[in-house]
């Protein structure tokens, strides 16, 4: 880190810290660091009352007196005002989406001021828009950009950087082909997610090129590096023998899978250029099994054509959750996520790995927050002596999430 980096006024500033995800992070840091402890933290957002009034209540709701918290206020799109935070903060970690239509200007602010930065998007085509907009100049200035720090995507990208790193501790030999399987999901859709993903289908709907990046299992790999032997997500219900178990489509294996393929290409092909990766929802053996997975993939296909045409979509986004809307905390706390992991032998002699990722909190809230502050604390402390681009989780910060995630974040990586 440069010294002039170091010595910024803020090492991490939370934006959109008064949407409803933005006040778990808050809350989290602020049980998990204080204020004027060992990080330099702040909230930021463009409401100075809504911030005020954020401060009094985590302050009710910790115990913890958060009336000195710093707050920045300004608006998403008041490029000066971004400037200037940037020049000011090592980190910025972003709760305020879509990203394709309130994201792109923070991001631009970051690489022009060397200053780190994390989100939560699963907004596979904007996030091809930056790596082509950002990468390049973000490597000359330092900035390292980081997207994708929730349960979209860190529990899958770190999850096979476990299995590879197990791999070839015990193997001498990466894995040519790992699958995941979603085990127990517990927990409530986050009205963010859901605005994402109808921003992604308006898109889609408007512009051709989006629908390619969607379908391109390599879409977010670098540029000239877009191609290797895994298809498009499947869309209808299968046998997975790995699991012995039916398995259904998984609405966020479309980002999941290509942030995996791009760590393997940023760590220099550390998986093998021929590494194979999937996802799928578990639904359980036999007749049963396979009934539950058809007709959720029915179901799940006829959601997404009903979305992809504009009136039904308008009509049905009523609905559905709200950016802001949340559970409650006893459902936030009740909610949990577990993932099942199987990494191939190159040789059938030696048999698989099984691994496991859980998660002691709701994936689409509680989790996320926790996986979100603790990637941007990350990129704030730790010595991590990579240059700047655009990242992923694993590739850039892998052997350290692995530390910090199981110790405060309550998120774990084991063998079976």
């Amino acid at each position: 880190m440069s010294e002039e980096r170091s010595e910024r006024e803020f090492e991490v500033v939370l934006w959109g810290a008064t949407g409803f995800t933005g006040k778990l992070t808050a809350e989290y840091l602020l049980r998990t660091y204080g204020v004027g402890r060992e990080l330099r933290w702040a909230l930021g957002g463009r409401d100075v009352s809504k911030l005020k009034a954020l401060r009094d209540r985590l302050s009710e709701e910790t115990g913890i007196d958060a009336s000195e918290l710093p707050t920045e206020v300004g608006d998403a799109g008041d490029a000066v005002f971004l400037s200037r935070l940037a020049r000011r903060s090592r980190v910025i970690c972003t709760t305020v989406g879509p990203y394709s239509r309130r994201g792109t200007a923070l991001v631009e602010a970051c690489v022009h001021s060397d200053t780190d930065y994390c989100d939560l998007t699963g907004e596979v085509h904007w996030i091809r828009r930056m790596i082509d907009r950002f990468d390049l100049e973000a490597r000359t200035t330092g900035a390292r950009i980081v997207h994708s720090c929730g349960f979209d995507c860190v529990p899958s990208d770190l999850g096979v950087f476990f299995m590879q790193r197990q791999m070839r501790e015990r193997c001498g030999v990466a894995a040519p082909r790992i699958g995941l399987g979603i085990h127990q999901l517990s927990g409530a859709v986050s009205g963010g997610t859901v605005a994402s993903i109808l921003a992604i289908l308006e898109d889609a709907t408007r512009d051709p090129v989006v629908l390619r990046v969607l379908r391109d299992p390599y879409g977010l790999n670098p540029q000239g590096e877009r191609s290797g032997p895994d298809s498009s997500e499947r869309f209808t219900a299968y046998y997975d023998a790995r699991f012995e178990q039916w398995a259904a489509p998984f609405v966020m294996s479309v980002i999941n899978t290509k942030v995996v393929r791009r760590s393997n290409a940023l760590l220099d092909w550390a998986y093998g250029r021929d590494f194979r990766y999937d996802e799928g929802l578990l639904m359980g053996g036999g007749p049963v099994g396979a009934a539950k997975a058809g007709a959720f993939a029915v179901g799940s296909g006829a959601a997404a054509a009903a979305l992809a045409i504009d009136p039904l979509r308008r009509l049905i986004s009523r609905w559905l959750p709200q950016p802001g809307d949340g559970p409650s905390q006893q459902k936030r706390e009740e909610g949990s996520f577990e993932l099942l992991l199987v990494a191939d032998h190159p040789s059938d002699s030696e048999g698989p790995l099984r691994g496991r990722v859980r998660g002691d909190r709701d994936p689409g809230y509680g989790s996320t927050s926790k996986m979100l502050a603790e990637c941007a604390v990350c990129l704030a402390r730790d010595a991590i002596e990579s240059p700047g681009g655009v990242w992923t989780p694993a590739a850039l910060m892998g052997e350290r999430l692995l530390e910090r995630l199981p110790r405060s974040a309550g998120v774990t990586f084991e063998l079976e």
